[in-house]
């Protein structure tokens, strides 16, 4: 048999628990993947760690899991906030799913000048990353928070976390260079838009304090694809990947 699905629930995780599954869980389990009593599964909340159950039918479309053990203990995601401009809705899960892989412990979009989708429907963010993270074997899902101004951004921005965003202008070309005068700690990673930030808007970022500009290279990058590229930089300099 294949590995064990992953499920994340909302439940409490424990030896001896039994939970049972929503219609969406039960169907995926009984019809999609066509597992039966018994079968194991891994479930984690972000909470408790990851555990292993079994499957047991209650009737035709229901079920439930019986956690029998721990397989992993719970880990704290890196406090690592993305930040990014919306943009077409399937890109958009793109986004919510790689970030997701990638660590973020906070998804949250900003509606910058140039924003070309201001349409964000969280609950489909909040989907991707559940998946993404059942998928991939994150102990957690980052929380989607609702879309914000880039003025709302700028006011409610936390002054105490490092701030860093892709700039094609930055003054130190290289990337590393300019993240390695930072120190390990709480960060926010900003992504614009397409169309990039605004002459006023990158002024004022430059504004706050603890704010890093980063250049990706001399290829202009989608904004999907230059999330992704922050974010490994980000990781592999300052995050969990060293």
């Amino acid at each position: 048999m294949s590995k064990p699905p992953r499920l994340f629930l909302e439940d409490a995780l424990g030896p001896g628990a039994t939970i049972a599954l929503k219609p969406e869980h039960a169907h995926y389990l009984l019809t999609v993947l066509r597992r039966d009593a018994g079968d194991p599964v891994l479930a984690f909340n972000g909470r408790d760690g990851e555990w292993r159950g079994a499957l047991r039918r209650t009737g035709k479309r229901t079920a439930e899991i019986d956690i029998a053990e721990k397989t992993r203990d719970q880990v704290m995601p890196p406090d690592v906030h993305y930040c990014f401009a919306p943009i077409k809705r399937a890109r958009l899960d793109f986004i919510a799913q790689k970030a997701t892989e990638m660590g973020a412990s906070v998804l949250q979009p900003v509606l910058t000048r140039f924003t070309n989708a201001e349409r964000v429907k969280t609950e489909r963010l909040a989907a991707n990353a559940i998946e993404a993270a059942e998928q991939c074997g994150v102990l957690w899902v980052p929380q989607v928070r609702a879309p914000i101004s880039f003025q709302a951004f700028l006011d409610t921005h936390d002054t105490a976390r490092d701030l860093i965003f892709c700039d094609e202008s930055a003054p130190v070309a290289n990337p590393i260079e300019a993240l390695n005068a930072l120190e390990p700690g709480p960060l926010t990673v900003l992504i614009g838009p397409e169309g990039g930030f605004s002459a006023e808007e990158r002024d004022l970022l430059l504004r706050l304090p603890k704010t890093v500009a980063i250049s990706l290279g001399p290829r202009i990058m989608r904004a999907d694809t230059a999330g992704i590229a922050a974010m490994a930089l980000v990781q592999a300099v300052l995050g969990d990947w060293r």
